[in-house]
């Protein structure tokens, strides 16, 4: 008798993981950058989205090096003290490598890069355990999608979704709607699961990716300087702030 689909075994030793030598090999390639360009930035991300991240990546593939998670190797990379830095004052970057982090390696010149970040913004919807940015109150009447154009009333066939997020509708002329005006989210409050997703549902996107330069590094004098009132607030980064998938995976192009 043949064998019952149900009953498949799959092996765990089938599951990819990371190598030391694929350890060696990304500590390699970031040095070689070091070796490569002008400059290194260190940096960090609000609202973490992958999605936006390689937008970044592809804006600048041409005159650029970027390589997001795995901090520890990184830091190895560059090296953490000063008999062990790959090139001088690399260590002082370094030892700034702590959480979700990553390096931008680029010729382009200091207040270039610092005016595309400062430009660079991707609205986005916010997830559970985020901090509503402000409070959002949906009126009596239909509920409404904010995020069509224009505005457009939900279809009777998602009024069972709208009650299991917690809205008290009724069904008027095969619309859901609302008696009472409904209060989704106080502004300062962290999310939860289902307020974020009502959000998205209605179309209200919360949370806003950025990327926020941290330091620079100059391979012509060795120094390290800090940017200035650039870095994340709580409330710009929220609590989440973790990459979609392994935080561990190199976002490198």
């Amino acid at each position: 008798m043949a064998k019952s689909k149900r009953s498949k075994v799959v092996s765990l030793t089938k599951v990819s993981k990371k190598t030391k030598e694929h350890k060696n090999a990304l500590l390699s390639e970031v040095q070689q950058n070091v070796e490569k360009w002008k400059y290194c930035w260190l940096f960090e991300v609000g609202a973490m989205r992958n999605t936006h991240l390689k937008t970044v990546r592809n804006l600048w593939k041409d005159s650029a090096r970027i390589f997001f998670g795995r901090g520890a190797v990184m830091a190895k990379a560059l090296g953490t003290t000063m008999e062990e830095e790959h090139r001088m004052g690399l260590h002082k970057l370094a030892k700034q490598i702590k959480g979700q982090v990553g390096l931008l390696l680029t010729d382009s010149e200091p207040q270039e890069v610092i005016d595309w970040f400062d430009d660079f913004r991707q609205a986005d919807y916010a997830r559970t355990g985020n901090i509503a940015t402000r409070t959002v109150i949906l009126p009596a009447g239909p509920v409404m999608r904010a995020h069509s154009d224009p505005p457009e009333p939900f279809p009777h066939n998602e009024d069972p979704q709208l009650r299991k997020l917690g809205l008290t509708t009724t069904m008027k002329r095969g619309v859901p709607t609302l008696e009472n005006p409904h209060q989704v989210c106080e502004k300062g409050k962290a999310l939860t699961g289902e307020q974020a997703q009502l959000l998205k549902l209605i179309g209200e996107k919360m949370v806003v990716f950025r990327v926020a330069l941290l330091a620079r590094w100059d391979a012509a004098t060795g120094e390290v300087a800090q940017v200035e009132g650039r870095g994340l607030s709580i409330e710009q980064a929220g609590v989440e702030v973790e990459a979609e998938g392994d935080g561990d995976e190199e976002m490198s192009e």
